[in-house]
């Protein structure tokens, strides 16, 4: 019962082996048509991308990308078509990890020598016009800053007249007595209307800077609305590069220029200068306690304003240490270094890319499975119970062949020799033999 068994087993097992190599007969008769359509259309992509790459668009460029290309198509239906042949062929682990890692190897070159060049043939406009994209927002953000700190440093006048109304209080006070004892315009007024003018011209010249930071925002935002509208207007991406260069380059002078006009450096120095470089006048009282009473007034007046120049050069100092604007420098890029630069952004493209060249890969793997189910299911019945009729009726007629020619080779030898007449005898016309005349 168990021999019973173990033969339907058997002959199930040899049934699905067959079933399975019609099945893999049938699938091999265009297995091969379909790889080779794999191979042109990864190559047709291979030159696409190869011609963003030459700058050149003679014949050599143009015989260059096509030999590059159909090298491409030539080498990937190769490569699939040795493994397609050879990793379910072979049946030792050793053979099978050898033949595994040469895949490998054979798809990283693959991926290296085309499916960066299908992924910018696909998607390298668009990579382009995300590189255009991302250097707006940080000339943006550049311009955004310079102004910051522009408007910041215009900030400071408030301050500066602060300081210099306190100043010129301070010799209103002094002119009418109030502040030395001493009413007019002596010594510690001038040296109050000193500093106050000092402080006056520093506030106008703030002011003047105000309309040139106002012009120079404005001039920088309508370069950057020109920029934006290059990186998503239709037309060829290589003549909108080169006109936001242009506007780069615009944009780029305008931001220079705002770093320029922040006043923050020249608020500083000035409040460094305020209480170091004091002109002071002749004391002009008449008495020796008046001029006394000057000499004190002045002192104190030199003590408040280093007060205030400290006061004010922190101010300065605060803006001074704002962040700096970065330098942005535009810099064009082909369609491959794009789609290799952002290439999280088209995930979607580089799969396609990929996967047209190695999607052959999971065909070999199906190989691969099949045959060993194949081998499996004829691993415990000999040769002599897995022959078709097909084969049965080729084998008969090989022995039969093979017997026929055997006995036609022993035929001749097994023939009786014929007889030859003795001599002085012939035979006569009616057969019967006749003495020979003297």
């Amino acid at each position: 019962m168990d021999n019973e068994k173990l033969t339907r087993a058997e002959a199930q097992g040899v049934r699905y082996a067959s079933e399975l190599e019609a099945h893999v007969r049938w699938l091999d008769s265009f297995s091969a048509a379909a790889l080779g359509v794999l191979a042109v259309a990864s190559g047709i992509y291979t030159y696409l991308g190869v011609t963003s790459l030459l700058d050149d668009n003679g014949a050599l460029s143009f015989f260059a990308a096509i030999s590059y290309s159909i090298a491409v198509s030539v080498g990937i239906f190769v490569f699939w078509s040795y493994l397609m042949r050879l990793l379910p062929a072979v049946r030792t682990v050793g053979a099978r990890m050898g033949l595994f890692v040469s895949m490998l190897l054979g798809s990283a070159a693959i991926i290296a020598m085309s499916s960066w060049l299908n992924a910018a043939a696909l998607a390298g406009a668009a990579a382009v016009e995300q590189h255009l994209a991302q250097t707006v927002q940080d000339y943006q953000s550049a311009l955004e800053q310079a102004n910051e700190v522009a408007v910041n440093a215009q900030g400071l006048e408030r301050d500066v007249a602060r300081v210099r109304q306190s100043f010129q209080d301070l010799s209103e006070q002094e002119a009418t007595g109030d502040l030395s004892g001493l009413a007019g315009r002596g010594a510690v007024f001038r040296v109050l209307r000193q500093k106050s003018d000092e402080l006056s011209g520093l506030e106008t010249q703030i002011q003047s800077q105000q309309p040139l930071v106002f012009a120079a925002f404005s001039e920088g935002n309508q370069i950057l609305s020109r920029m934006r509208s290059l990186t998503v207007e239709p037309g060829p991406i290589e003549v909108r590069s080169v006109q936001f260069s242009e506007e780069a380059v615009r944009l780029s002078g305008v931001i220079t220029q705002l770093r320029q006009l922040s006043v923050a450096p020249l608020v500083s120095r000035a409040a460094e200068d305020l209480s170091a470089s004091v002109v002071l006048p002749e004391l002009d009282g008449r008495t020796e306690e008046s001029r006394a009473g000057q000499q004190s007034t002045i002192r104190s007046v030199l003590q408040v304003l280093g007060q205030r120049a400290e006061t004010l050069r922190r101010a300065a100092d605060a803006v001074i240490a704002m962040p700096k604007p970065a330098d942005i420098i535009y810099t064009p890029i082909s369609t491959a270094d794009a789609v290799i630069r952002y290439a999280a952004n088209f995930a979607p493209s580089w799969a396609g890319a990929i996967a047209i060249d190695l999607l052959p890969a999971v065909l070999v793997f199906i190989l691969a499975i099949t045959h060993a189910a194949i081998r499996s299911g004829k691993a415990r019945v000999g040769v002599e119970d897995t022959m078709t009729i097909a084969e049965l009726r080729a084998a008969l007629n090989a022995v039969t062949g093979m017997e026929e020619a055997l006995r036609r080779a022993q035929e001749p030898s097994s023939a009786p020799a014929p007889t030859l007449p003795p001599p002085g005898e012939t035979k006569s016309s009616t057969g019967q033999d006749k003495p020979q005349d003297a």
